[in-house]
């Protein structure tokens, strides 16, 4: 199946479309119950009053949004402003047609665009697909640094 895709500036009408997506990442990621945002964070969290992230879509002609690219400004104290992409989700069936090649790319135009230091994102270890376009890209795939978190709850016991 050959789609036509434009590659475009996400609005809050797409929203449904991208959380409806994050939601099919999940599953592939087999994390189907971690997903906790909802429509309505992402409405405030990305229109409200101070925005903090922004997205392209990637709108096919012939079924309307087939991916994302979501991303937001994070700040490095060693080299200043940085984009960090949190999320490339290509809904699987279209998957390997250059959809996320494209998003991919969308991303690293605002970066430039936008003068950042640096461009970041992770990938998991058994992401074979997604680690070995990163590779083609020349991207620096770091092994040393380990990934920290906290949950709404561990932070509220804190």
């Amino acid at each position: 199946m050959s789609l036509t895709v434009t590659v475009r500036k996400g609005t809050q009408q797409d929203l449904a479309a991208v959380h409806a997506l994050v939601v099919e990442l999940a599953v592939y990621e087999k994390a189907p119950n971690e997903v906790t945002n909802t429509l309505a964070d992402m409405q405030r969290d990305g229109f409200g009053g101070q925005p903090i992230f922004e997205f392209y879509v990637a709108d096919a002609a012939e079924e309307g949004i087939v991916g994302i690219a979501l991303y937001y400004t994070a700040y490095s104290t060693w080299k200043g402003k940085m984009l960090f992409l949190e999320e490339i989700v290509v809904t699987e069936r279209v998957r390997r047609q250059g959809i996320g090649r494209l998003l991919f790319n969308a991303v690293v135009k605002a970066a430039q665009a936008g003068n950042y230091k640096r461009m970041k994102w992770q990938v998991l270890n058994w992401n074979e697909p997604a680690i070995n376009f990163y590779r083609s890209i020349g991207a620096n795939l770091d092994g040393e640094w380990i990934n920290c978190n906290l949950t709404q709850e561990q932070l509220q016991q804190l």
